[in-house]
């Protein structure tokens, strides 16, 4: 029902040393096809990076044209010097690439659901297909996406802007692609009390898949990953305010590249009504298994944990719990805070960053505005 996941693909390889594992659909080495499930893919092109294999291109089974081409015309069975990533490192941070009066179409690839069964509200990760287009994009970035149609006045609808949720490399790390997490926007009037849904999220949450999108940006210099390979991150997000510190921690801990090579330590401190509303959960919660010197994951559930009193948990109640780590923390000049999400996340969460300061005879204002300074206290909420 959703994306690609009962389709197989093709990949074409080169380079590939033999494995020796009976199990592994990867035995020759050579330039060979290997043909994939969707919900193998991933797991694949890790196994054949590490075997010092190149992915030349990747084709859906029975289609003749690749979904993703390499420069080289003449792959060569030692061509382990092919580079499929561009460099990590822009020379600048793009912005800008497409306008409003001049945006990109692409495709939606993927359409899915990330609320499982008992919890609240409808959230899709939805990924789009940049191909033809000089779209690049950093972690942390925002794109606008414009929905069709008219508003009440007649006009076209304006852009909305998104969060991120991909890495620069994209979710199949070809470079060609980017996602998005959106929730579906639904109120009731105020005044009406008639359900209100959200025209670009209902667009986005409900676009088949095949259907173009138009796409404009990237935006956004606040909310950028630190260079540094050694630093302290630590994230304070709300539902979708998870889409960048996804992109962040799958750079971070589920791609594996020459010229990044996270030895820090990051702290994903995340908010949700439910345990079913834990976006990413297994993949957040195998990073933290896998990587326990590196990356600390908190939930925060409002409606089925409790604090000490008794009250609900909210991201601002794991600040006062882990306040005194928190602070020893901040005071590091190569620790960084993050936070995203919700605007009614901001308030609560800085009065409790007060309130714990001056228990240490500190003054957060002064603290916060010399990190700003710093670069190091990151803001985006909506």
């Amino acid at each position: 029902m959703y994306g690609y996941s009962g389709r197989m693909f093709v990949y074409e390889v080169v380079g590939l040393q033999d494995s020796g594992d009976s199990n592994s659909p990867i035995r020759q080495s050579g330039s060979q096809r290997i043909t994939v499930p969707y919900n193998r893919m991933s797991a694949i092109a890790r196994s054949i990076k590490q075997r010092g294999g190149t992915i030349v291109s990747i084709t859906p089974l029975g289609e003749a044209s690749p979904t993703v081409q390499s420069p080289t015309t003449t792959p060569s069975p030692d061509a382990k010097s092919m580079i499929v990533h561009p460099p990590s490192n822009f020379e600048k941070v793009p912005v800008n690439t497409y306008k409003p009066k001049s945006p990109f179409v692409g495709k939606c690839t993927e359409n899915y659901p990330l609320v499982r069964e008992g919890g609240s509200g409808i959230v899709q990760h939805v990924t789009f297909d940049l191909s033809g287009s000089d779209l690049q994009y950093l972690e942390g970035q925002s794109i606008g996406i414009i929905p069709p149609g008219e508003d009440e006045k007649g006009k076209p609808h304006k852009l909305r802007l998104y969060s991120i949720a991909s890495t620069r490399h994209g979710d199949f790390e070809d470079n060609k692609t980017i996602s998005l997490c959106v929730r579906q926007l639904e109120y009731d009037h105020p005044e009406t009390g008639e359900r209100v849904y959200g025209v670009c999220s209902t667009h986005l949450c409900q676009l088949p898949v095949g259907s173009d999108v138009t796409i404009t940006g990237p935006v956004g210099k606040e909310m950028l990953l630190p260079d540094d390979e050694d630093a302290t991150v630590i994230m304070l997000a709300t539902g979708t305010g998870i889409a960048p510190f996804r992109a962040f921690l799958w750079r971070m801990f589920k791609e594996q590249h020459q010229d990044y090579k996270f030895k820090g330590r990051a702290w994903l401190i995340f908010g949700v009504p439910y345990d079913a509303n834990i976006l990413y959960k297994d993949d957040f919660e195998k990073m933290a298994q896998d990587y326990p010197d590196n990356f600390r994951l908190t939930y925060a559930i409002s409606r089925e944990q409790k604090t000490a009193e008794g009250g609900k948990v909210y991201v601002q109640s794991r600040v006062s719990e882990y306040a005194d780590e928190l602070f020893e923390l901040i005071q590091k000049p190569n620790t960084h805070v993050y936070m995203c999400g919700l605007k009614g996340m901001q308030p609560p969460i800085s009065e409790t960053f007060t309130q714990e300061a001056e228990k240490r005879g500190m003054n957060w204002d002064e603290m916060r505005k010399a990190m700003k300074k710093a670069h190091r206290w990151h803001v985006e909420v909506y």
